[in-house]
């Protein structure tokens, strides 16, 4: 076997005969404005993870726009923040927009400025505030700059001069177009740089965070991206189970026929991971993917079971009032009935149902209908909780690597890991009667003296209510109360 030093957690091939982490951690890729935030590049905000509580946070840290095509991550923060829950989160986010990796080339962009009683305000979001100037004027003597990300207006106040008057400034700006599946993919180096998916790794040393659920909303429509999404949520920092969000493209997918072969063509299957379509539109017009959508409902339902993920985030209400499938589409839509047509080939979608409109689709993304796969891969639910238990026992005994293992330290891990079981057991999570073992067969001698050992989880997760059926019969029976 492998050398191994450190707390270790596997997910077994399921036994079937028929076919403590306390806290839910969201991470995001993407892009943020942080162009609008004064001295960012001595604060670390590219190709680092973040965390982010609220929206003046995240104003604070990485700038706002409501342009989520240019600045990707702003689309997270609306879901999570400014929202009719409010402040589902926190959550981390990672971007990669580098101003200066990432600038207009060209000449500096040069802006009239009218002041009308000392003050001047003119729209942008790709201004890089850090390089704007005045001719032959010193900010903080001659003039103040700020930025109002409600308005998405850069604000000039004259100090000196006369009230009204016209002036001339410059300054650089970024092009968030030039972020492409490459940058967000990234790369690690020798010497310790991170960039892209791969600064997840530095995750849980700098915030002592475990990632659960990865999105990267107008990015993971891009197979490259999605497959290493699913790298990173694979054993991450070598010890740590996660799950990937990913889209299907609107572009050229257009029918519920072409989101089955655009996902099937492009490998959008791996069992720790979900994958969405179409889009969905809320009441300010804003349109969101159902990936940001599933992590902020995935956030809120596991923080309503105290981190525990036993409970899919299918069928439960979301900021939604219809599905969108493209500015130029005239798509009307489609009921449940359809959409279970994209949950047999384990896509999730979004629908109309019990007067709301609620994410549809409990199935990982390796589901079929009728096909094979690991049972444990029917249901994203069912995967999420057994990565909560490999995750739960690494992060409670990693800190006991190293010491002497006894036989009552055995068995005192033996006890610790069944009273989790359960409390699982007990709140619903799992059925049955879950065990942990020893066992002998999995604990060689020649494992012992290197001072590997293995403990065996056998649990049954509890299956969710999918569908019920009332089957009900007419009989002439109830004419003999005429006679009664």
């Amino acid at each position: 076997m492998a050398y191994k030093h450190g707390a270790y957690g596997e997910i077994t091939p399921s036994k079937v005969k028929r076919i403590t982490q306390g806290d839910v951690v969201v991470g995001y890729i993407g892009t943020a404005p942080v162009n609008l935030i004064r001295g960012y590049a001595s604060k670390d905000l590219v190709n680092m993870p973040i965390k982010v509580s609220n929206m003046s946070d995240a104003q604070d840290k990485l700038g706002y726009s409501n342009n989520w095509s240019s600045f990707t991550l702003c689309e997270a923060f609306a879901e999570h923040f400014d929202n009719s829950v409010q402040n589902v989160g926190p959550i981390y986010v990672v971007n990669v927009l580098d101003p200066v990796a990432h600038e207009k080339t060209g000449a500096a962009t040069s802006q009239s400025l009218v002041f009308a009683n000392y003050r001047c305000e003119f729209e942008s979001d790709t201004i890089i505030l850090d390089t704007f100037a005045i001719e032959d004027k010193v900010e903080g003597t001659d003039y103040t700059l700020d930025y109002n990300f409600a308005k998405k207006t850069v604000v000039v106040k004259m100090l000196t001069g006369a009230a009204s008057q016209t002036l001339t400034a410059t300054f650089n700006e970024v092009n968030p177009a030039a972020v492409d599946a490459a940058a967000i993919v990234g790369s690690k180096t020798a010497a310790g740089a991170y960039t892209g998916l791969f600064a997840f790794e530095l995750l849980y040393q700098y915030h002592n965070a475990v990632l659960n659920v990865l999105a990267a909303p107008g990015f993971s429509d891009k197979p490259a991206v999605y497959t290493a999404m699913v790298s990173t949520v694979t054993k991450l920092n070598g010890h740590w189970d996660g799950f990937a969000l990913a889209d299907i493209p609107l572009t050229n997918v257009a029918t519920i026929a072409d989101a089955i072969t655009w996902k099937t063509t492009n490998g959008y299957d791996a069992e720790n991971s979900k994958v969405f379509w179409p889009e969905v539109k809320d009441s300010q017009d804003r349109v969101f993917h159902l990936s940001t959508v599933c992590a902020a409902t995935m956030l809120a339902v596991d923080q309503g079971h105290e981190g525990v993920p036993f409970e899919s985030p299918s069928n439960k209400q979301i900021m939604a009032t219809a599905q969108y499938f493209g500015a130029n589409s005239t798509n009307k839509g489609f009921d449940q009935e359809t959409a279970n047509s994209l949950n047999e080939k384990g896509i999730t979608t979004a629908a109309f149902w019990g007067g709301r409109w609620v994410l549809w689709g409990p199935h990982t993304a390796a589901y079929t209908y009728n096909g094979s796969m690991d049972a444990r891969a029917i249901f994203d639910a069912t995967l999420r909780t057994l990565m909560y238990i490999t995750n739960s026992f690494q992060l409670d005994h990693g800190v006991e690597i190293d010491k002497p293992m006894t036989p009552q330290d055995r068995d005192s891990i033996l006890n610790a890991e069944m009273a989790k079981l359960d409390r699982l057991k007990g709140i619903g999570a799992l059925i049955g009667e879950p065990e942990v073992l020893f066992v002998e067969s999995e604990n060689p001698a020649s494992d012992m003296i290197n001072g590997d050992f293995v403990w065996h989880f056998n649990v049954t997760n509890t299956p969710p209510f999918k569908s019920g059926t009332a089957r009900v019969t007419y009989t002439d029976e109830g004419f003999a109360a005429f006679f009664s």
